[in-house]
Order: C-alpha cells, then structure tokens, then sequence
C-alpha cells in the first residue's frame, strides 16, 4: 500500500507515504503540528512557498488554504508524525495561563530542528507499536508539553493559538482572485470568506457576474495558459498547481476552452 495513516488518537497520526508524490489541498479545522521524519514537505500558499526536509518541524495554522505536496526522497518514504492541536484542546490550555499579546502572523511556523520539540514528537513513535488503547491522560500531556514548548521557543505563537474566532466576513473578490488555484469546495470558501454558503454564492455572482464553478474553471485555465506561453512550463507541472486533480481532466478542459490541448502549445 502506497499511503498508510496509523492513528494513536484522533488527534496524533503517524502517516507513511511510499509512492512518487502525494498531493492534497488543505484548509484545516484544526492547527496541524508535524514532525517530519523522512521524505519533503512542498507547501504552497498565494504568497509563497515552503519546502521542508527530514527533521524538520512546523507548524500549519488552521483555515489556512494551502497545497501540500509529500514526496519520498532519499530512497526513503515520506513519513511524519502529526499532533492535531484542536480549539477544545487549546481552550482548556489558555484557561490555565495567559496569553501573549496578539500580532498579525497568521502563515506557516517553521521550527527546523529545535531539540526539544523533535524530542516531543520523536517520543511518540513507540506509541505508535502499541496494541491496546493509548490512554487519553497520556495524550494530553503529551499535547500539552507540545503546546508548552512551542510557547517557549517562539513567542509569537499565542497570536495563532488563543485565537478562536471563526473567519469574519471580507471582500470576497479579492479573496478568491488571490486564492483561485486551491481546490476547495464552495462551503469552505464560503465559511473562509465569512459567509454561509446561499450568501456566498450570491455575492460571488454579484462580484464576477459568474457562477463561482465557471468562474473558478475560467480563471483557472487563464492562469495555466500564460504559465504555458509566456513562462514555457509543461503541462504535467502545473495542472496540480492551478486546482486540477489530475492531467487528462485539465487537458480536457483546456482544449474546450482554448481550441488546442496544452501540449500543443509547447510544441510552438
């Protein structure tokens, strides 16, 4: 089997990837914090990127639209450990202390090999072996010296934990025109956006004079026809970038929108 996820809790996995790349479109619930024992770590954003090797250590924010692509390298898996950090979780932990004050950071913490966070996670693996239950106690001790380390060596980081407001409402254009290429579903977008689903749509069609699927299908081919005429980029390179889930649905979709498969076009 290619990808393999053992669970200890619902919230600490340990995930085990052994095919060329795996590739998902992320916007968590929860705050993701992963240990990265072998293998990278591509994670795209609108603004930038992230490229992450074995040891690495970071932190993902939740509602945070991304594209994480996991590759095995090195003749060696792509395996992580990854330790949910849930609003419940974190609740109970601010209760007992208090916060820092708030800045406005809200992108992808990296930790690179700080000792005593990679102790933390590498301290779970022979959890991992066990065949009863993991106790709950245990978990959330565990969970909570994470918690408490992350604290210690960034202190910034109470601005991205203690914060539990949902996402308020913005300018919606600007949003999706900013995070097209992301293949998330209208609800999320919606919920990201600070609006229900039937308002989203409603003001997505005011904004673009568009349904949000043609819309996001239009831009999205726009997009991939200038990475592939003006940048010189293959076809195989950038279909996953731009919000497609495989080659053959892009070019199908690209040769109805343009007269020519995008295959053509390099050949020019």
């Amino acid at each position: 089997m290619e990808y393999q996820v053992n669970y200890i809790t619902s919230e600490i996995k340990l995930s085990n990837y052994t095919g060329r790349l795996f590739k998902t479109e992320a916007a968590f619930d929860d705050h993701l914090l992963v240990w990265l024992i072998s293998g990278e770590t591509k994670i795209i954003q609108a603004d930038e990127s992230f490229i992450f090797g074995a040891g690495s250590t970071f932190l993902i924010p939740r509602n945070q639209l991304a594209t994480i692509i996991n590759t095995p390298k090195d003749g060696l898996p792509h395996q992580a450990v990854a330790m949910h950090l849930s609003a419940q979780r974190l609740k109970d932990f601010y209760s007992h202390v208090n916060p820092a004050p708030k800045i406005s950071k809200s992108s992808i913490f990296s930790f690179g090999q700080h000792p005593l966070l990679s102790s933390c996670m590498a301290s779970l693996i022979p959890y991992f072996e066990m065949q009863e239950s993991f106790p709950e106690n245990i978990a959330s001790l565990k969970i909570t010296e994470a918690i408490t380390i992350l604290r210690t060596i960034n202190k910034d980081i109470d601005s991205i934990l203690s914060d539990f407001a949902a996402p308020g409402k913005i300018d919606l254009a600007a949003f999706m025109e900013k995070n097209f290429m992301f293949n998330m579903s209208l609800e999320k977008f919606g919920y990201l956006t600070g609006r229900s689903l039937t308002t989203f749509k409603r003001d997505f069609y005011k904004a673009f004079n568009l349904t949000p699927q043609r819309w996001l299908t239009k831009k999205r081919l726009e997009t991939a026809y200038y990475q592939l005429t003006e940048k010189n980029r293959k076809p195989s390179d950038i279909y996953y970038e731009i919000g497609f889930e495989n080659l053959s649905h892009f070019s199908f979709a690209f040769k109805k929108q343009f007269g020519c498969s995008p295959t053509d076009l390099t050949k020019i």
